[in-house]
């Protein structure tokens, strides 16, 4: 698809809490964006988000692809894969969730149909669309020297709150869930990941992993869902020849960054362009580390 002289007309596949709170309120309320139909595997839940957005229902996901140009997904990753796959054959835009699929062989398929039908794709890595981390990352490039890091993110997510009722979360655990977060922002810090050193998962549900970056640097992301705490903690610490630094979350919410997620998305529609540091490919590399990591735990 080329230049859009109109709204971009989005589907949304998934009716749950993130899709309520973040996906359908993003896509009605963006310019260039309009949010037309939903599906979800719970009727009901699909009608009432539908109504509070003046979208339509889809009784099924290829009654969706029918009416749309894009498709946004905010559901779990094996669900994600298989219709993300039939959008991008069928020449709809995607907007995946991490991971973005559930194996590495699906999420291999995923970015080949993508690629093969030239469709504009970007992966909901959150963090990465908030204007403090895109100003913090620019910096820390422009530095250089970094030689190692390390990722926390301990939540207790599993515990409670809107996303403590997932089966997948609480199946895959937070290598998959949070692990791409957190994988990210030490690749984009010190250099891709070229391999996974070490990992293990604890009987209380707390994984460690440790990665080799090109270029000699290596990190350590510590994370779980398990964990009481309130606030959440979500941090990146590199240091180097310019000592260390943090990277500091300015108070952008999740809405906020899926906002400029959608700018940049509409932008590649327009333009034609199917490229993006976070497109698929991205979300390809990731799955290929939580991948890794896993083999090595022997989870």
């Amino acid at each position: 698809m080329g230049r859009v002289d109109e709204q971009l007309r989005v589907g949304l596949v998934g009716a749950g809490p993130w899709a309520t709170m973040v996906h359908a309120p993003g896509i009605a309320d963006h310019p260039g964006t309009r949010l037309t139909t939903i599906w979800a595997r719970r009727e009901e839940a699909a009608a009432e988000l539908a109504r509070a957005h003046g979208a339509t229902t889809a009784k099924t996901p290829d009654d969706l692809l029918a009416e749309v140009d894009a498709v946004a997904f905010a559901v779990p990753p094996q669900v994600q894969a298989e219709i993300a796959i039939k959008a991008a054959e069928r020449g709809k835009h995607v907007i995946l969730e991490k991971p973005i699929a559930a194996t590495l062989q699906d999420a291999e398929r995923l970015a080949d149909a993508v690629a093969s039908n030239g469709v504009a794709s970007l992966v909901v890595l959150t963090k990465r669309y908030t204007p403090e981390t895109r100003e913090q990352l620019a910096q820390l490039e422009q530095q250089g020297g970094w030689v190692g890091g390390s990722a926390r993110w301990l939540t207790g997510a599993l515990l409670g709150g809107p996303f403590s009722n997932s089966p997948w979360r609480h199946e895959r655990g937070p290598l998959d869930d949070i692990g791409p977060h957190a994988f990210d922002l030490l690749d984009a810090t010190l250099g891709t990941i070229t391999d996974v050193i070490a990992a293990n998962e604890s009987e209380h549900g707390v994984w460690q992993v440790v990665f080799r970056h090109e270029g000699g640097a290596t990190s350590v992301a510590t994370m779980t869902m398990k964990l009481p705490l309130n606030p959440s903690i979500a941090e990146v610490i590199v240091y180097g020849e310019h000592g260390h630094r943090v990277l500091a979350d300015r108070g952008t919410t999740a809405q906020q960054a899926f906002t400029n997620l959608l700018d940049d998305f509409v932008a590649m529609v327009d333009s034609g362009t199917t490229e993006h540091p976070l497109d698929v490919r991205r979300g390809l590399h990731l799955q290929r580390v939580i991948d890794l990591a896993r083999r090595k735990a022997g989870a």
